[in-house]
């Protein structure tokens, strides 16, 4: 056989094999479990805002179906239909869709609904990054399952790095004691294993309410009033709305000090890539509360 025959040859013996070269892919979730799909996922519903941004930074965004309301960001994630909020989901609608892949936010109230999903066999990687190490695990991994391992690996790769340098420049700050208000009634914070202690610590701060045990806890202004904190930061609203009820207790270092604040909760309190904006815009505040000592 000629050499040119010979090559069509294999070229059509080699169209004719089954695709044994989609590979399964596997990563681990928040939950420490190992996801594994058969081949790489080409319609992925997202349960979660800060999931639907770290597909998207993944490289998967044009595999993303379905998101959950309030996933604004990028500006083509509004354009995906929505399956519900973070305590309601459509199943029905959720299972249509065909998922190979589901990304769950198994902290919020919609956990006991991501186990309705597995029962009838759709995967599900359960996120929740608490700190900065696990957005980077978690695009690294989302865009392996996605079948855009490079894409996540770019994006783990500048995530860390920007990561580095913000931890270089504000690793010798003096210590600030910080309210972080996520909800003013009723009156909520948020403890030292939410990602927001983590951008606090990075920033050189403390929160004074690190030790409760709920992820998201609902405490008295009493109890504020007597941790006195240097700062006091809301993730919500307009400054004048959500701080004003503070400013009667005139004895707070925070209210003496002119030191009510707001941050950009879309921001800070989403464990997605731009946690990082968030975090480098609280330093900037802290910074502030230092030089008004």
């Amino acid at each position: 056989m000629r050499p040119r025959g010979l090559a069509c040859a294999v070229c059509t013996v080699l169209m004719l094999l089954p695709p044994a070269s989609v590979a399964a892919v596997s990563a681990t979730d928040d939950t420490g479990q190992t996801i594994t799909l058969p081949a790489p996922a080409r319609r992925i519903v997202s349960l979660a805002p800060h999931a639907t941004e770290l597909l998207f930074a993944a490289g998967a965004g044009n595999a993303v179906v379905g998101v959950t309301e309030f996933s604004d960001y990028p500006e083509q994630a509004r354009r995906v239909p929505s399956v519900g909020n973070g305590q309601t989901l459509d199943l029905e609608r959720i299972v249509a869709l065909k998922p190979d892949l589901v990304v769950g936010w198994h902290t919020g109230l919609a956990s006991g609904q991501l186990a309705r999903l597995e029962a009838v066999g759709i995967r599900v990687f359960r996120s929740a990054p608490s700190d900065f190490a696990a957005i980077a695990a978690s695009l690294e991994g989302l865009g392996r399952l996605a079948g855009h391992e490079g894409a996540g690996t770019t994006a783990a790769a500048d995530f860390r790095k920007r990561l580095t340098i913000l931890q270089e420049r504000y690793r010798d700050r003096r210590r600030v004691s910080v309210f972080y208000q996520i909800w003013r009634s009723p009156l909520m914070t948020l403890n030292g294993k939410h990602m927001v202690s983590s951008a606090l610590r990075l920033c050189g701060a403390e929160n004074v309410f690190a030790d409760l045990p709920q992820l998201a806890p609902t405490v008295s202004e009493e109890a504020v009033v007597r941790a006195d904190p240097e700062a006091i930061i809301a993730s919500t609203g307009e400054q004048d709305h959500v701080l004003a009820g503070w400013k009667r207790f005139s004895g707070m270092r925070a209210v003496r000090r002119g030191n009510l604040l707001t941050v950009d909760g879309g921001l800070l309190n989403r464990a997605g890539p731009r946690v990082l904006d968030g975090t480098e815009e609280l330093c900037r505040l802290l910074d502030e509360v230092r030089a008004r000592r």
